[in-house]
């Protein structure tokens, strides 16, 4: 049998643990009516976790009755029971089941086969603030998945033969082809319920034992974005500012994907939309959508991609052009050219530092002396996870932690690591902060660009560009973040 408890440190040291082939055993409705859990299932016999203070024989005769298995309870604290409910089954799911079900809430299992199960999916995914949701098909199981903080957390398994019926509602749902099994496939789903409006991105790929699908839940409001709460340190933020301000010229953000390029791109874009301002963007996909400003989706099947977009913005009289990505040779140069004839250019590289965004145009092909004359502010970012303030854990620290190679003149005696409860969804960390590297390219700058010298390590510190490495560790320096969570900006340190 599966254990009763998991230890970890926190307030009580103690947490009920469900494995994730229980979760669909009950409904929300059900565990929250019943203060119950599941803890395995065995033939007939269903082994749950209860509630001390409200189980009695009574209610194990009811269960039983509504469920038509034997049932097994192990009575445990309220206040375990109470925070595993909001980990594994939170409150927004009780109310979705019971709009989707009506009265028989409490009295069946949920259906992992029909629609009420996606759509109970997709709140509960957007409910705790999951940007994609993964199903998976392999060989004797299928599983969901959710991507929380950055952070992939397993939520749900299915059986075999549960998993086509889901497939294929979702391909329904995002007007894809159900009978197509052996291409991949791109959809959207405009999820609309009550108050809630957004896009859903949907990636169909064929994989070994049945097809893949990840689901990224795209918001649709942009106008609660803030420049001023995203992350930059005040020096970053005054130098960042300054540059967006230039009527002209180009501004890359760099950084893996996931890293928070677009909302920054799109906070940038809140700035400078004013009615005298023509701005035009040529996404993949529109992430956010911003009253006041032209927005174009990508159409690569028909020929509608970034290089040719910009060659149309050309002739729309833009003050403002924002590009997605600079991808390919001929989206670089054409960035390029509209740089260079009085527009301002937004765009997002692939590179692992701000530095790095400079030799990878040259490689792209764009002359040195292009590069120079156009980018004027260059940045890099990443996304920290925030650890949980009502969990996280001090202890004493030794520099032998460091990464190998790594030197600081800071004297760090203690910091904190990730614990877990409730509030956290027992992950340890809660939110996201931004960091950045801003370069301004200036005079010097352009000079080292011209004449090819890709080292400006001395350079660049001396005019006072603190790295992305310097700007993680402040973060751990004051005890936001952990060790864990900056280690491989360190090694670049």
């Amino acid at each position: 049998m599966h254990e009763s408890v998991d230890k970890r440190a926190g307030d009580s040291g103690v947490f009920l643990k469900v494995p994730a082939e229980m979760m669909q055993v009950l409904s929300a409705a059900q565990v929250w009516h019943y203060r119950i859990l599941p803890k395995e299932l065995q033939g007939s016999t269903l082994y749950i976790y209860a509630d001390e203070s409200r189980f009695d024989s009574s209610t194990e005769e009811e269960l039983e009755m509504v469920l038509g298995q034997s049932i097994k309870a192990e009575c445990v604290e309220t206040s375990l029971i109470e925070e595993a409910l909001q980990r594994y089954f939170p409150t927004t799911q009780v109310s979705d089941a019971k709009q989707s079900r009506g009265s028989s809430a409490i009295t069946s299992k949920p259906d992992t086969e029909g629609e009420a199960f996606l759509m109970q999916l997709i709140r509960e995914a957007k409910s705790l603030r999951s940007s994609d949701i993964h199903i998976e098909s392999y060989q004797q199981r299928a599983r969901i998945r959710i991507r929380i903080d950055g952070m992939l957390v397993e939520r749900y398994q299915l059986e075999k033969h549960e998993y086509p019926a889901l497939i294929n509602q979702i391909k329904i749902m995002s007007n894809l082809d159900i009978a197509e099994k052996r291409l991949p496939q791109d959809g959207r789903i405009f999820y609309h319920q009550g108050e809630d409006r957004f896009d859903i991105r949907v990636s169909v790929l064929p994989t070994l034992h049945g097809e893949k699908v990840v689901m990224r839940i795209l918001s649709q409001d942009a106008t609660r974005i803030d420049i001023q709460v995203l992350g930059f340190e005040p020096q970053d933020l005054r130098r960042y500012l300054e540059g967006i301000r230039r009527p002209t010229g180009m501004m890359l953000i760099s950084g893996p994907t996931g890293s928070g390029k677009t909302t920054t791109l799109y906070a940038t874009l809140k700035l400078l939309n004013k009615e005298s301002r023509n701005i035009l963007t040529i996404e993949d996909p529109i992430e956010y959508t911003l009253e006041g400003i032209n927005q174009v989706q990508l159409k690569e099947n028909i020929g509608l991609g970034f290089a040719a977009a910009l060659r149309t913005f050309l002739r729309q009289d833009p003050d403002v052009i924002m590009v997605g990505e600079i991808r390919d040779t001929d989206t670089a140069n054409m960035a390029i050219r509209a740089a260079l004839t009085g527009h301002l250019v937004l765009s997002t590289i692939h590179t692992n530092s701000a530095w790095g965004t400079v030799s990878r145009l040259i490689d792209m092909g764009v002359p040195p002396f292009l590069v120079a004359n156009t980018l004027h502010t260059s940045v890099a970012q990443r996304l920290v996870r925030l650890l949980c303030p009502d969990c996280k854990q001090k202890e004493s620290f030794e520099e032998s932690m460091y990464p190998p190679g790594f030197v600081t003149n800071k004297h760090i005696t203690h910091h904190f690591i990730p614990t877990g409860c409730s509030r956290c969804h027992q992950t340890g960390f809660k939110g996201r902060k931004a960091i950045y590297e801003v370069i301004p390219m200036d005079h010097e700058l352009a000079t080292y660009v011209k004449e090819g010298k890709m080292n400006a390590d001395d350079l660049l510190s001396n005019k006072q560009v603190k790295t992305l490495a310097e700007n993680a560790f402040s973060l751990f320096e004051t005890g936001q973040t952990s060790l864990e969570e900056i280690y491989p900006l360190l090694l670049n340190y």
